[in-house]
This record gives C-alpha cells, structure tokens and sequence, in this order.
C-alpha cells in the first residue's frame, strides 16, 4: 500500500518528467512559504521556465482514476490561491519579472494532463 506523500512524489516525479520532454527546464520543486502562525502559506508543486523565459508555476494533482471530478477538478479556488501566495513571494526575489503562468497538471491513471494557464493570479 502506497502512502499519500508517496502518491504524490510519483505524480509529481511524472509530471516534471513529461514537462522536460515538451522543453521545460525545472527551477525549483516544492517551493514552500509560510503566511505566519496559524495561518496556512502556500506552496508550488514544480516552478518551470518556458524557452521563451516564461516562469510556469505548476500545481499537481493525482488520482487513481477519473471518478469524483478527476484530478483537475480538484484544483479548487483555495488551492490556487495557495498557489498565488507561493508564486507572489518566489518572484519578489527576482530581478526583473519575466512572464508567468499557472498550469495544472492532472493525473487520473495513467492518463496526463497538461493544463497551460489553467488559472491566474486575479
């Protein structure tokens, strides 16, 4: 039997494995920051730079099949505001702000999703 956190690592393992093929190169996995005591942060799954130089922020998602919504139908508003609050923080440290994009990658099985701006900061 297979833990959650093991679950996860294996889809998100796939994830930047079909990412690099399509010619992402991987920045930073599991990018996480606290909001304060009490309080949730956020967290970004996989963080990604398109050829082009756009910053791709990619949220996770796997299920063992496609029941219940499947895997990008859980992607709610409060996960991607999860996602925002990592994503503002990680880029306040750049120099200059290249494009960004949030994407999904969803997992039912072993069929993979690949969902460009799937959701955005606003």
């Amino acid at each position: 039997m297979q833990t959650t956190k093991a679950r996860g690592d294996a889809g998100e393992a796939r994830a930047l494995a079909h990412l690099t093929s399509q010619g992402l190169t991987l920045v930073q996995r599991n990018y996480r920051v606290a909001r304060g005591p009490g309080a949730r942060g956020g967290e970004v799954d996989l963080i990604l730079r398109e050829r082009d130089g756009t910053l791709v922020f990619v949220e996770v998602r796997s299920r063992g099949g496609a029941s219940h919504g499947g895997a990008a139908a859980s992607v709610g508003a409060a996960k991607q505001r999860s996602v925002v609050f990592a994503a503002q923080h990680f880029v306040r440290a750049l120099r200059t702000l290249p494009p960004c994009r949030f994407d999904v990658v969803a997992i039912d099985g072993e069929r993979i999703e690949w969902l460009r701006a799937a959701f955005d900061a606003g």
